[in-house]
């Protein structure tokens, strides 16, 4: 089965599918909160009705990058940082195909920072989930742009002198059209953000808390939690630019002092994505061009063609 003849069918989608048939055995370690977006994943995909025929996991370098070692999907796994600059161009070229990117706090906010902001811009229609756990884990302990001020660490024995990076803050202001942040301590929180974000057309931006006990001892389990959305303490219209700026500005300042807040801070239904925007305008055809690749009988256009009959 290709992906173009299993993109559509109707059928009943099991979350074991998603498990590749020899499980290799996880290498995270003992209480390592990317269990949590691995179980969320395998819960979110079959209830949006896709089939790991028809979902692309592009990931980085780090242990978020392991994902797709654990996730039974088509894969890629890039180099650091790159995992978004992979996600968009198999999304346009296959706009059927459900694209998700992922990448710890290091690989996205850090090494990526700069593709992050250009996809949340251009809103390409994709999900990425950043496993921020405050640290880089697979390097073994140093500070990432999300380390709280003062963090010791390897390269930071004295304390880290910078403020963290505010990555929903930063998401909202590049151009995202969903922003959300969810902990793998609230499992059930996690599942129903990613199927929101999976299902929105636009770029959707999941922050996810994840605990690393071994590299980040002095981080919070982020225990206890508040969602914004059930907690009447909080009042904020998502939809309302302003209004999610100022709930983000709060979330973010509280992290560190202690109080957990999650939840959905900005949804745009209206944005169209970057993928509708060019084929609006002519620049992309209708037609997925990967499926050029599968046609015998297609007759391939070449780039240089249009350029010579410009000139001639």
């Amino acid at each position: 089965m290709s992906t173009f003849s299993a993109i559509g069918e109707e059928r009943e989608i099991d979350r074991d599918e998603y498990t590749p048939g020899v499980e290799p055995q996880p290498t995270w370690c003992p209480g390592c909160g990317d269990f949590s977006v691995l179980k969320a994943l395998k819960q979110a995909l079959p209830e949006v009705g896709r089939s790991p025929e028809e979902t692309l996991l592009c990931t980085g370098i780090g242990c978020s990058g392991k994902l797709n070692s654990y996730l039974d999907t088509y894969g890629f796994h890039t180099i650091h940082g790159r995992s978004l600059p992979v996600a968009r161009a198999a999304k346009l070229a296959n706009p059927e195909l459900e694209v998700i990117a992922a990448g710890g706090d290091g690989d996205g906010y850090g090494i990526g920072g700069n593709h992050f902001i250009h996809t949340a811009r251009e809103n390409h229609d994709m999900t990425y989930i950043v496993f921020n756990n405050e640290i880089f884990g697979l390097t073994k302990g140093q500070t990432s742009p999300t380390s709280p001020k003062g963090h010791k660490s390897k390269t930071q024995p004295h304390g880290s002198a910078k403020e963290p990076l505010k990555p929903l803050s930063l998401s909202l202001n590049a151009g995202a059209s969903y922003v959300a942040r969810t902990a793998a301590v609230n499992p059930n929180q996690a599942k129903e953000i990613i199927i929101e974000a999976i299902e929105h057309d636009g770029f959707a931006h999941v922050d996810f808390l994840t605990q690393c006990p071994t590299w980040n001892k002095d981080a919070r389990q982020y225990v206890p939690y508040i969602d914004v959305q059930e907690s009447e303490e909080y009042d904020f219209d998502p939809t309302d630019k302003v209004e999610a700026a100022e709930m983000m500005r709060e979330t973010e300042e509280a992290l560190y002092d202690g109080k957990v807040l999650t939840g959905r801070y900005y949804v745009d239904e209206d944005r169209p994505s970057y993928g509708q925007e060019k084929r609006a305008i002519g620049e992309m055809p209708e037609e997925p061009l990967a499926e050029r690749y599968w046609d015998d009988e297609y007759e391939w256009e070449r780039s240089h063609d249009q350029f010579l009959d410009k000139h001639a």
